[in-house]
C-alpha cells in the first residue's frame, strides 16, 4: 500500500510541477511594455498568433479582471480582444472590444456581441459585464485597448480571443480568411496565468461592411 501512495504523490507532484512551468512559461514569455502613469498589471501572456499579447490584474474579491490587450496594427486597421461565452474556439459566439481609427485622430473602441461569423457589429450588446468602460490607444505602430470586465460565471478560465484586420471607406472589414488569423483563440485562466490553443475561428467573414454609428459612410 505505501509504494502505491508514493506513487501517486508523485504524480500529482509532476502534475502540479507542470502546471507551474506552463504557468511561469507564458509569464516569461510577455515582451517588456510601458503603459500610461498609474497603469501596471501582474501577470501577462504573449498570445501565440498576430503579435498580440495580454496583461492583466484578476481581482479575486470580486471576480473582475483589469487588463490591456495589445496588438501591432497598421493605423489604418483594426484590433479586438474578447471573451466568447458560448462557442469555444470560435468567434461568433463572443464579446469583444473592437478598436480602430476615431474623429479627430482619437481611437474608437466598439463594445459588440458576434452573434454570427457575419455579425452586425451593434454597439453596446456584449454578454459580459463592463465595471469599468474601455479605453484604447494607438503609438509606436500598436493598438492598446483597456477595460476591466467582470468574468463571466465568476470562473477564472474563459475562452478569448483576439484578431485583427483592415478598414474599407472608413468601415470594420473582414480579416484575412487564412493562417494566423485563424487561430486567435486561447484558453486562459486568470488565476494561475495558464493557457492552452483553441481552433480554428472567425470573426469577421467577407460581407458588405455594416453601417455604424460614429464613421463615415461608405463610398462607392
Amino acid at each position: 500500500m505505501a509504494p502505491r501512495n508514493h506513487t501517486v504523490w508523485l504524480l500529482s507532484g509532476a502534475v502540479l510541477m507542470l502546471l507551474f512551468a506552463a504557468a511561469a512559461a507564458a509569464q516569461a514569455s510577455c515582451a517588456p511594455a510601458k503603459f500610461p502613469a498609474g497603469r501596471s498589471f501582474q501577470r501577462c501572456a504573449a498570445l501565440p498568433v498576430l503579435g498580440a499579447s495580454l496583461y492583466w490584474t484578476y481581482h479575486p474579491s470580486n471576480g473582475t479582471a483589469e487588463l490591456a490587450f495589445r496588438a501591432p496594427q497598421r493605423a489604418s486597421g483594426w484590433v479586438a480582444w474578447g471573451i466568447n461565452t458560448d462557442r469555444p474556439s470560435s468567434m461568433a459566439g463572443s464579446s469583444v472590444f473592437l478598436a480602430s481609427p476615431g474623429a479627430g485622430g482619437a481611437v474608437s473602441v466598439l463594445m459588440t456581441y458576434l452573434e454570427s461569423t457575419s455579425p452586425s457589429l451593434t454597439n453596446g450588446t456584449l454578454n459580459l459585464d463592463v465595471p469599468v468602460a474601455p479605453v484604447a490607444e494607438y503609438a509606436t505602430g500598436a493598438y492598446t485597448i483597456y477595460v476591466t470586465v467582470a468574468l463571466p460565471g465568476n470562473n477564472t478560465v474563459q475562452n478569448t480571443v483576439w484578431q485583427a484586420g483592415p478598414l474599407s471607406g472608413g468601415q470594420i472589414a473582414a480579416h484575412p480568411m487564412s493562417g494566423p488569423n485563424l487561430q486567435s483563440t486561447m484558453k486562459l485562466d486568470f488565476l494561475s496565468g495558464g493557457t492552452g490553443t483553441g481552433a480554428t475561428n472567425s470573426m469577421v467573414q467577407q460581407r458588405s461592411p455594416p453601417v455604424m454609428t460614429g464613421y463615415p459612410p461608405m463610398r462607392p
